[in-house]
């Protein structure tokens, strides 16, 4: 990093209020050192009295720099990069520090001959501007941009907030819950274990000994010891109150097919509630990228995709309830009935059922008593700072197992797909398998299976058998994640929705496979397509039988469930 140099102030109102200046950055990455030094030169020049400027010369080492900020709590207000960059252009590097800090302002650097790249770069990553090089004067061509931009920052919703502290052990599966909920959410938290000083100090602060963990502490000073999932999310900002008794749509579910339904049935004049019994997102919100979704040739993060479909639907109308679970649906006259577990309802005009699946649980002796405590599911990206430079083990031969795989090798000393079938061909798309094999340290161990899990207060060792020899071998194992199956949360319709023999809802056509109405039908027409046995209830996404389990579908079933339910309504 370059020398300082005497700075001119920047004008007061760039100042975000109540912030400490020198955590707060502005960060240009460029890989020729003299252009590098330049560009920080001109920014310490105009803004160094009010906000530190850190440089890097890779991609990489940008990357690096920018998690060690995020874990010290700084704030990132711009980040500047370079588009012709080895390894990691511009372009790359500002995709993956959306997922570290998705609130800075991103400019890209680019030659006149580089700027069609520039222009396509304004959808892949959200970019802010892009500048030509050179930008000399600075006082024409840099700092009116750049003054725009931290203005924008200051006053947006990633404006400096003061963070929820999460104190808890590592092998603690409640602890591990609560990270979780909080990150899939997109709450800003920062971890602090037990065994460190600052930990102890926040326990003393709270009152507490540690025995009962975690310790959640919100930005307001409240502590919440133990804290059931409701109670958290609506301590730290989370909506979980409806507003009006009364809808034209709920959402079931805010996968991408209820987050679908949401988006367009709130553009188009519905009055829409999402109730989501965790986090948006479901599985494919869980997803470290996702490639292969129509208009994102460099891939999405499922977080990213996620907070744009979320914040669109919000941008709507649509209200989005988190942490509450949905118990019941009956029919009262022209009213459909939702239920809570606590008791409460809502009723509208017509529903969407987008559940989405859940992964299995693993049947194996000792993984249900150390869930959460080496053996994780779906947890891949919460978890993959602590699986540095260790051996992983993921159960699983679909994307999302194969997505996970290529996410953990990053730091992982290695990283074993264990497999029941003979090949990964059978549910994992042509392009995973082509990267995997091309990864040096992803193993794949075909027609094997967990025969048992190890460990006292953690994962020691995983007992693995040959399906075909019949074999087993003992190894040391401390990290697990398992993404097997689709079993989907359908259980509360017992008795209102028809479901197939393995739970998934029927709708459409497969509820008049024999010629004849579903029983209790008394509409003088057949079902509509994503039309349950309930005139006015459609499923959409996983939780449909026989439907495709690709993110793309699930979008487009809730946006085709949303025009049903206009049909519907038009013919009520």
């Amino acid at each position: 990093m370059s020398e300082s140099e005497t700075p001119k102030p920047a004008p007061a109102s760039l100042v975000p209020p109540l912030l400490d200046a020198a955590r707060t950055v502005i960060m240009t990455v460029d890989d020729d050192p003299g252009v590098s030094r330049a560009v920080a030169r001109d920014l310490r020049r105009r803004y160094g009295a009010s906000y530190r400027i850190v440089r890097a010369e890779s991609g990489e080492s940008a990357l690096e720099a920018l998690r060690e900020l995020k874990l010290r709590g700084d704030l990132v207000a711009v980040i500047l990069a370079d588009y012709r960059m080895p390894q990691m252009n511009g372009i790359e590097f500002l995709e993956q520090a959306l997922d570290v800090y998705p609130g800075a302002r991103r400019v890209l650097l680019t030659a006149y001959a580089d700027s069609n790249a520039a222009i396509d770069a304004i959808n892949i990553v959200d970019l802010d501007h892009y500048l030509l090089k050179p930008w000399d004067p600075p006082e024409e061509k840099l700092y009116p941009v750049l003054d725009d931009l931290l203005e924008a920052w200051r006053c947006s919703d990633f404006r400096p907030m003061p963070s929820t502290k999460v104190v808890g052990h590592r092998w603690s599966a409640r602890s591990s819950d609560v990270r979780e909920f909080l990150a899939r959410n997109q709450v800003p938290y920062r971890w602090y274990s037990t065994d460190e000083p600052e930990g102890q100090r926040l326990l003393a602060a709270a009152g507490q000994d540690g025995q009962r963990l975690p310790v959640v502490i919100t930005a307001d000073g409240t502590a919440l010891v133990e804290p059931e999932v409701p109670d958290l999310a609506a301590h730290v900002g989370l909506a979980t109150t409806p507003t009006a008794d009364f809808y034209d749509l709920v959402v079931i579910g805010g996968g991408p097919a209820g987050l679908g339904a949401a988006v367009y049935g709130a553009s188009e004049g519905l009055r829409t509630v999402l109730v989501e019994r965790s986090a948006t997102g479901g599985q494919a919100g869980q997803s470290s990228r996702i490639e292969n979704y129509l208009g994102f040739p460099d891939g999405v993060s499922g977080g990213q995709l996620t907070d744009r479909a979320r914040r669109q639907a919000t941008k709507f109308g649509a209200e989005i309830l988190s942490a509450r679970e949905v118990t019941g649906l009956e029919s009262s006259g022209a009213a459909r009935l939702v239920r809570f577990a606590d008791g409460s309802q809502i009723a509208a005009h017509s529903v969407i059922l987008a559940t989405g699946v859940s992964y299995r649980q693993l049947e194996a002796p000792g993984a249900d008593e150390l869930s959460g405590r080496g053996v994780f599911y779906g947890s891949a990206l919460t978890e993959a700072a602590a699986c540095q430079g260790h051996a992983v083990y993921i159960v699983g031969g679909a994307n999302s197992a194969g997505q996970a795989a290529m996410y953990l090798s990053r730091g992982a000393k290695s990283v074993t797909l264990l497999v029941r079938g003979a090949d990964l061909t059978a549910s994992m798309s042509h392009y995973l398998i082509q990267q995997i094999a091309e990864s040096p340290n992803i193993f794949v161990r075909a027609h094997t299976v967990v025969e048992a899990a190890h460990g006292e207060n953690q994962l020691a060792q995983l007992t693995l058998r040959d399906t075909m020899s019949g074999q087993t071998e003992l190894v040391d194992a401390q990290w697990l994640f398992v993404f097997i199956g689709a079993a989907p949360l359908t259980g509360w319709l017992d008795g209102t929705v028809s479901r197939d023999e393995r739970g998934f809802i029927l709708a459409g056509p497969d509820l008049t496979a024999d010629g004849r109405p579903p029983v209790g039908w008394e509409l003088d027409r057949p079902p509509y397509h994503l039309e349950t046995n309930i005139p006015g209830v459609f499923v959409a996404g996983d939780a449909r039988a026989e439907s495709a389990k690709r993110v793309a579908s699930a979008v487009g079933e809730g946006a085709m469930a949303v025009m049903l339910v206009h049909r519907y309504l038009e013919q009520s």
